[in-house]
């Protein structure tokens, strides 16, 4: 009866994929189930409640072995406040961490508590020991869950990417996202987290607003193949009560790219038809298109953001809804003309 109760338990935690979101094969999809920089999901406590969970499952050639991870929680809600606490992880070990009630791996309190309304950027990374090649994929894998409290859930793998962040050559062109979208099933309500990240693989430097961020040409391409062009907005781990707000899109104005943003957030809607959940800003004002895809052109960002990434989630206000990643070209190829 305990290993039954145990593996549906365990199945909840399964993401899965529904035709509210899909895949392009034209893109390089982000690594989930391996990471050399750490993964990364967002969480949300606006009238929801957010679940993560994490796997010990080994190094490629070195097997399972105990490890620490480091689990930093950054609020948007509280000008991208950092919370941070470590967890230690036998072989082969998993573990469901509650947001609202977060419990280290042993039971015990980690000492975070978020206030009401918290929302923003949950980054995990292994302790990897001093033994171990600095170039190994960290040992841990991860996925979500944010159920709201109207009835439908987001679920989705935590994204991580390959260990191949050297000798960058990256045209405009080449540095952008994309996900799809469409009314199907009642659809009606949207959630675009955008993350932009700034991290040596150890910990991440989120709450650093006005370096780590990701300013983007949004357009749209519906099913006839017509691409409608709507604004640049940016991403960062910010919300319109931040300070530092009108300073960021400032800043993103004067950089050499000439950003017209005039817009900063961590989250956005798609559009008129399917707006925000929580009634913010919206990647393509204006635009009604139901059907179609978003494509997020990088224009630029500074040093400090060292990746990009983000999930779209879709749902009918009621008792359904989706995630699943942006869709990513595979910029992270190693320079051919580097010695």
């Amino acid at each position: 009866m305990r290993l039954i109760l145990l593996l549906f338990i365990f199945s909840l935690f399964i993401p899965f994929s529904s035709s509210y979101a899909g895949f392009d094969p034209r893109f390089f999809i982000n690594e989930t189930d391996t990471s050399a920089g750490g993964i990364y999901l967002p969480f949300d406590l606006r009238d929801r409640e957010s679940f993560f969970q994490v796997t010990n499952y080994g190094l490629p050639f070195q097997g399972p072995m105990n490890i620490t991870i480091h689990v930093q929680i950054y609020n948007v809600a509280n000008l991208c406040n950092e919370n941070n606490f470590f967890d230690v992880y036998t072989p082969n070990d998993t573990h469901v961490y509650n947001i609202r009630d977060i419990l280290t791996n042993d039971g015990n309190p980690s000492g975070i508590y978020l206030p009401e309304n918290a929302y923003g950027i949950v980054f995990i990374s292994a302790v990897v020991p001093e033994d171990i090649p600095g170039e190994a994929f960290d040992p841990i894998v991860g996925n979500f869950r944010i159920i709201d409290n109207s009835g439908y859930e987001y679920r989705s793998n935590a994204q991580g990417f390959p260990d191949v962040f050297f000798d960058l050559d990256i045209t405009e062109s080449e540095a952008n996202s994309t996900f799809n979208f469409n009314k199907q099933n009642g659809v009606v309500l949207s959630d675009i987290f955008g993350i932009p990240i700034s991290t040596d693989g150890i910990e991440a430097d989120l709450d650093d607003v006005l370096n780590v961020y990701a300013a983007v040409d949004v357009d749209i391409v519906d099913n006839n193949e017509v691409l409608f062009s709507c604004r640049d907005v940016i991403f960062a781990c910010i919300d319109e009560n931040n300070p530092l707000i009108e300073e960021l899109i400032a800043n993103v104005g004067n950089t050499i790219t000439r950003s017209s943003a005039s817009v900063a957030r961590f989250e956005y809607g798609i559009n008129n038809a399917i707006p925000h959940s929580k009634g913010n800003e919206l990647l393509c004002p204006g635009n009604n298109i139901v059907e179609g895809v978003v494509k997020l052109t990088l224009e630029n960002f500074r040093d400090g953001t060292f990746l990009f990434a983000g999930y779209v989630g879709l749902n009918n206000g009621n008792g359904r809804g989706s995630m699943d990643s942006f869709i990513n070209k595979n910029i992270y190829i190693p320079n051919q003309d580097a010695g």
